[in-house]
């Protein structure tokens, strides 16, 4: 089974969110559905735009805790040179 740690996006430079899953495609479509009403919903922050596969849900829990702590600029640096042009990827997740 894979754990996911994952940053969401208002748009590209927006609003960003971390959290952590053991179902990405599923829990996008609740923020993009805006399912739970909370920090997502309220700042539309819906774009998938980062993640990283992990094998066991304490390694993706300790990524998401330090991913958390990052300055803004390094969370931006991280999304830029995985995904540059912060195109969402959501889509590609059930490829």
């Amino acid at each position: 089974m894979a754990f996911y740690v994952y940053i969401l996006a208002s748009r590209q430079h927006g609003t960003l969110y971390t959290g952590v899953t053991k179902d990405l495609a599923r829990r996008v479509h609740e923020h993009r559905g805006k399912t739970n009403k909370g920090f997502t919903d309220r700042y539309n922050v819906t774009r998938l735009v980062y993640y990283e596969v992990f094998d066991t849900p304490h390694t993706a829990i300790a990524r998401e805790k330090r991913l958390k702590r990052w300055p803004r600029s390094w969370k931006i640096q991280a999304i830029e040179i995985l995904n540059p042009d912060w195109r969402d990827l959501y889509g590609d997740l059930n490829r």
